[in-house]
């Protein structure tokens, strides 16, 4: 795509990287057929290549950013799926990225999109502000039904949907020591997954453990800064970066990582971009490339250590491959050949390219589109006619639960079963087999 951007616009790094991004793409539309929201909306602005273009003129010519821009842009899930689809290798990733700062800074939204917007980077990356605001949730829950007829009530309405009916008991960061230990690893602790689904990081915990890895956890360290990097809030997002390579930087430089594990993908996108994201920062641009360079998701690193012994469950798996994990890391076929390799049939559904509608905080602020991209992945699980639904990201598992009938796990929690630890807690009510008690649990 040509571009003529002034040259005095292009001493600004991002805005250069973005003209280099913008000059890759040759209009070809095939990143159309693999965008969720062109696939539900069927308007160009709505698919990567119109974005582009919307994105294009409103940074080549430093305009104000528009509200018809804003509501294209603010309707993108980040799936990346078109960076999987495209021929040309447009960084698409990037260059929204760089126009939601740009829009963040420019344009000042209605008061109450300003204040859930707040009110979400305020509330979710804090996991003691977030368990305390599902505890308000259940309080508010009857009110849901008014909060959905009026208008500017109707985020309100989509979080408490969203919301637990019961809250998880606080999982302590406790692992094991192993003997023979082959290396050692810090894992992410998160912010809304051990609230949300704490048995996750349990299972990965024991897995890890009983493949003779010890686990850390780094003090300091806290939410990986997706949550807010994608509501265009750069300045949050980078301190949230510069606090986690500090806090595994000590790791690394005392008694050594040989990876970060992290247990959700749309997580782990973000730690892997840690490099990018502060290539500028001279105090941080070599520590945050060597942190990205050791993230690793939790399928990944057990397909490169090798896993134990496995009993079969007998269980047929539906397996949604979170786009974060697909698309945004290029993780495609190792978590299903995992759960093989430990006995299960797993089977893909149609259309798995395309994103649930979880996208962080997109099923909160861009409910309608978000619910039809639910209900349409949830009638393409339905299909594979399976007895449990693995998905490697919290986001997507609470959005799928929300639409599925079948429970949802994350593949590490068959993957600890199989080999060796408890029957994950969402399918203990649907099947009763021995559950061995297992003292690594933390």
């Amino acid at each position: 795509m040509q571009t003529s951007f002034p040259p005095e616009l292009l001493t600004d790094p991002a805005t250069k990287a973005s003209e280099a991004i913008i000059r890759k793409c040759v209009h070809c539309g095939f990143c159309m057929a693999t965008c969720p929201t062109y696939a539900l909306l069927g308007d160009e602005l709505d698919s990567p290549r119109g974005r582009i273009y919307l994105i294009k003129d409103m940074l080549e010519n430093q305009r104000q950013p528009t509200e018809q821009v804003v509501k294209h842009v603010d309707r993108c899930l980040s799936c990346l799926s078109c960076m999987t689809t495209c021929p040309s290798g447009v960084d698409y990733m990037h260059l929204i990225d760089h126009a939601r700062a740009y829009i963040e800074e420019r344009y000042r939204r209605p008061l109450a999109q300003r204040f859930y917007r707040a009110l979400l980077a305020f509330v979710l990356p804090d996991e003691a502000r977030f368990r305390l605001a599902l505890r308000l949730a259940l309080v508010a829950r009857p009110l849901m039904p008014i909060f959905r007829r009026i208008a500017p009530l109707r985020p309100l309405a989509a979080m408490l949907e969203l919301a637990p009916r019961r809250i998880a008991a606080r999982a302590p960061a406790s692992a094991s020591p192993v003997k023979q230990r082959k290396g050692r690893v810090a894992i992410l602790q998160g912010c809304a997954e051990p609230v949300l689904r704490p048995e996750f990081r349990a299972a990965a915990i024991r897995l890890i453990n009983r493949c003779a890895y010890d686990v850390t956890f780094a003090a300091g360290e806290g939410c990986c800064g997706a949550l807010v990097h994608h509501m265009g809030r750069e300045s949050d997002a980078l301190d949230a970066a510069r606090r986690n390579v500090d806090a595994w930087t000590r790791e690394i430089e005392g008694a050594g990582l040989d990876a970060i594990i992290i247990t959700a993908s749309g997580c782990g996108t973000t730690i892997k971009d840690y490099g990018y994201m502060l290539r500028e920062d001279a105090a941080y641009a070599a520590k945050a490339a060597r942190v990205s360079a050791l993230a690793r998701d939790i399928t990944e690193f057990l397909d490169g250590t090798g896993l134990p012994s496995a009993t079969p469950r007998g269980l047929t798996v539906a397996y949604h491959p979170a786009c974060s994990l697909q698309h945004g890391q290029k993780v495609t076929d190792v978590p299903k050949r995992l759960l093989e390799h430990a006995g299960y049939e797993v089977r893909v559904p149609a259309e798995a390219h395309l994103c649930c509608g979880s996208a962080g905080t997109y099923n909160i602020l861009q409910a309608p589109i978000a619910a039809q991209l639910g209900e349409r992945k949830a009638a393409h699980l339905a299909q594979l006619d399976a007895d449990v639904i693995a998905t490697g990201n919290i986001g997507c598992a609470t959005q799928i639960g929300r639409h599925a009938d079948l429970p949802v796990v994350h593949p590490v929690e068959l993957l600890d079963w199989a080999t060796g630890g408890p029957c994950p807690p969402s399918l203990l009510d649907r099947f009763s087999p021995p559950v061995r008690s297992d003292p690594s649990s933390p």
